[in-house]
């Protein structure tokens, strides 16, 4: 799909606040509300913008603790990523899954309560999940950076 100016902007704003009304969306990327809806829908359709959610602070609900955790598989066969992912995609406590390239098959982004909590996400919920070489675990001591995609006129056809 092709963005123009707008679409970059409405883009920005939406990832600055989604909750924005038409009308306060239109003002801050100089168009009317009926134009900015129908962008807004094209882009929906188009597969650009995949949905809205709320950014929830995880310390506030008990979540205080980060993982990332690096796993190798035991096969790179297509079934067993795929079953891989799949399970990944049923455990809560995995934020964030990448298949990568290099040392290790996966990075996987983890939130628990603590190392208690992580331990028993290991032993109850990883580790039941079949060919796992080895992984190694790391806390995360403090987030430096939390960003969105960035929007810049390179997007822009």
């Amino acid at each position: 799909m092709e963005l123009d100016k707008f679409d970059i902007a409405i883009l920005r704003a939406l990832q600055r606040d989604a909750r924005l009304s038409l009308q306060e969306l239109g003002k801050q990327v100089g168009l009317t509300s009926s134009p900015c809806w129908n962008r807004i829908k094209r882009m929906e359709d188009a597969g650009v913008i995949e949905g809205y959610s709320v950014r929830i602070n995880p310390e506030k609900i008990g979540l205080a603790e980060t993982v990332i955790l690096h796993v190798t598989i035991d096969s790179h066969s297509d079934e067993a990523l795929f079953e891989f992912g799949k399970a990944l995609q049923e455990i809560p406590e995995v934020l964030e899954a990448f298949l990568v390239s290099g040392d290790y098959d996966y990075y996987i982004r983890v939130a628990v309560e603590g190392t208690r909590d992580y331990e028993r996400f290991l032993r109850e919920r990883l580790y039941k999940i079949p060919g796992i070489r080895n992984s190694k675990s790391s806390f995360v001591l403090r987030r430096l950076k939390q960003s969105q995609l960035p929007l810049r006129q390179a997007n822009v056809v």
